[in-house]
């Protein structure tokens, strides 16, 4: 199965990225903002890239309306990742079909080459290539990675494949030794690296993403007990 089929789909619309007042959730620099994001397994913390300021700045905008709380992780995948917020998740029944939800727009790809898929990185979730060319993110849709531990050698064939699927205005990519060797010792997902927006990485709890992506799930991924989130944007 194409991994990109693990993300389900999303309304495609023009984006309309909603600018956030002084007294809102932009942040005078003082290191990466930082998201709290609790759950019945634990509670993660999640360092923002400076680097993404679209995606940081809509993910604060929707942490601060509570956009997100009560939502569920609705796609579970042992070894690969969790993911949430899609809307209809907050009051879906048992069985019911998610991951098509989100708030009415996407947000431009802000692909970086030093913000990878190592395990716990936060990134966006997005339609595929097919209908999706220039891979703009969901709204609201994100995923943490579990992934698994890989040796530098079967994460720099990846490189190949990386540049031949990459767009027009992205540069070639190659891994560096840094790069190989936190691959080696905390794992991820590498084969996701440049296709999808990382837009930050969890700094505290890592453990809870292993806990919930070991859960029982039924069709779909979907865990057989609802797991909800609710995020609250940390003082600096």
């Amino acid at each position: 199965m194409n991994v990109k089929q693990f993300f389900g789909s999303f309304a495609m619309v023009a984006f309309a990225m909603v600018m956030i007042s002084a007294g809102g959730c932009q942040q005078e620099s003082q290191g990466p903002v930082r998201v709290r994001i609790s759950t019945d397994y634990g509670n993660m913390v999640v360092a923002l890239s400076d680097s993404t300021p679209q995606h940081r700045d809509n993910f604060l905008k929707l942490v601060e309306e509570g956009y997100y709380d009560s939502l569920l992780f609705h796609r579970v995948i042992s070894g690969f990742m969790i993911q949430g917020g899609d809307p209809n998740s907050k009051a879906a029944p048992a069985g019911a079909r998610l991951g098509n939800g989100g708030p009415g727009y996407t947000v431009p790809a802000e692909f970086n080459p030093h913000l990878l898929h190592y395990k716990g990185a936060l990134a966006a979730a997005r339609q595929g290539d097919q209908v999706n060319p220039e891979r703009n993110s969901s709204g609201s849709q994100f995923y943490l990675v579990q992934g698994s531990t890989m040796g530098a050698a079967q994460v720099q064939s990846m490189e190949n494949r990386i540049n031949a699927g990459r767009m027009a205005d992205q540069p070639e990519f190659h891994y560096s030794e840094e790069q190989l060797a936190r691959y080696a010792e905390v794992g991820g997902t590498p084969f996701l690296d440049q296709q999808y927006t990382v837009f930050g990485q969890v700094v505290e709890g890592l453990d809870v993403i292993d806990s919930i992506a070991g859960v029982e799930t039924a069709r779909g991924d979907r865990p057989l007990e609802d797991i909800r989130m609710f995020m609250e944007i940390l003082k600096n």
